[in-house]
Order: C-alpha cells, then structure tokens, then sequence
C-alpha cells in the first residue's frame, strides 16, 4: 500500500495509526511506540519518531531519569494532528527539545497511558474485545461537574463492562477523594451515564502508586459507598496484570478480577 507524501517523508498507514494513538495518548515514550505501532525493535523505533519530529510531526521534549540521564518523550504538533484528522486536538505546550522538571501534567498522563496501552494495544481476557478507550478534557455534564482520567468498554461473554479510569499519585487531599465520590454517585443515580454512554451501570477503577495511599483511599470512598469503586497499584497491575485478581472494593479483603 502506497502512503502520502507530508513534510518530505512518506506516512504510511501505520504512521497513521501512530499519530491517531498519539491523540489519544497525548504524550509518549519510544517503548510505548514500540507497543502501540508494532515495532520489532527500540532502534526501529526510534528512528522512525526521529524522522516524524524531523518532518514537524511530532514536538520532542526531554525530562530526568532516575539515573540521572534524560528520556525522550513525543507529541502531537499541530501539524501531526492535522495529518492523522485530529483538527479539533491542542498540542502540549513544551518547548522543543526542552528539558522538563517536575511536570505534574506529563508524570500524570505517562501513568495513564500504561493502562490505556495495556486495554487497547495488548491482550485481553479470553472472549473479551475493546470497544472504545474515551479520553476527556472537560466535563462530563453540567450537572455532574466530573473530568475523568479515562474510560474503556470491554465486551465480554456477560455482556458490556464499561470502566472509568483514575490514576491516583498521592498529589490530591482526600477531601478531593471525597468530591469526586459524590459526582460518581450522582453519576450513577442521576440517569446522566446512561444518557451519555448508553449504558445502564459502571465501575471506577482507581489505581495508586502506594498501598498505603490505597487504604486512605478506601477509607475514604468508604464512607458514602461500598459500590462501583474498584483499587488496585502499579505495582499490582505490572507485576500480576491488569486483569488478575488484584482488585480490592472499598470495603472487606477479598482480591477480585475484573472479568
């Protein structure tokens, strides 16, 4: 299949699928581009994101490493977005080649794109298929004031699960914690999900870095409700899977699966 010429370099459609995921990802490193784009090699994709940020794509920016080097991280320029149709999407405002510290958004954004790799880009459970992965950058409604990580659909042999997503790195108080408790709950209640995503119920996952953050978390989702609320870590999810029985609901001991 032949590609289009851009920028003095020939898209192919998986260049196109690459800036697609890239929309949706927002921010990326070369392993993550391996996975999504099916590279057989760190080389082979570095170079092809080489030739992409060298055709205006792509913007490049760097940030630390534990061990003390620095990381390339990839996104979306206005020219990419225009390439993959993305016409309504807002590049991230770093400069080029800039090195950033402490960047609350990018640190965020990387710990949700290692789940939302793993439910569209690796392998579900048997007889399990994504259905869509929804990322969001303004409120779900007006009426419920709610700006979620993400959420998934899965389809499964016992039907729909849809799933929103919240990535936790211990940066909010817990009475935040507490405010987002009620608009899920009022979510669910209100007929607003069912309105919105045509579905009659959901789960929220909530996935911290601590186990320690975890428990506060419980304690406090706790308080207003034993339902809809699924907790689990990082550590958890890279070390059994992200569908393994590693799930814990506000309250009691159980560790559940989610299919």
């Amino acid at each position: 299949m032949t590609g289009n010429k851009y920028n003095g370099i020939i898209l192919m459609p998986r260049d196109f699928r690459l800036l697609k995921a890239i929309a949706v990802g927002r921010v990326v490193d070369s392993e993550k581009v391996q996975v999504i784009a099916g590279f057989g090699s760190t080389r082979r994709a570095n170079d092809r994101l080489s030739r992409l940020t060298r055709a205006g794509l792509l913007r490049r920016f760097f940030v630390g490493t534990q061990a003390g080097g620095r990381k390339a991280l990839y996104g979306l320029s206005s020219k990419g977005a225009g390439a993959a149709g993305e016409h309504g999407y807002r590049p991230i405002q770093r400069q080029k080649d800039e090195l950033v510290v402490g960047d609350r958004f990018v640190e965020h954004q990387l710990a949700l794109n290692s789940i939302w790799i793993k439910v569209q880009f690796q392998s579900l459970p048997e007889g399990y298929r994504l259905v869509r992965w929804i990322s969001f950058r303004v409120p779900l409604c007006a009426s419920v004031p709610l700006v979620p990580d993400g959420y998934f659909e899965v389809n499964g042999p016992y039907g729909m699960l849809p799933m929103f997503c919240e990535v936790d790195r211990g940066s909010e108080p817990l009475k935040t914690w507490k405010k987002k408790t009620e608009l899920y709950l009022k979510l669910a209640i209100s007929g607003e999900f069912e309105k919105l995503f045509g579905q009659s119920r959901f789960r929220v996952l909530v996935i911290t870095f601590s186990e320690r953050r975890l428990r506060n978390i419980r304690r406090t989702v706790a308080k207003q409700t034993d339902k809809i609320f699924w907790f689990s870590t990082f550590d958890n999810i890279n070390r059994e899977g992200l569908w393994s029985s590693i799930w814990l609901r506000p309250s009691g001991d159980s560790e559940l699966s989610l299919v």
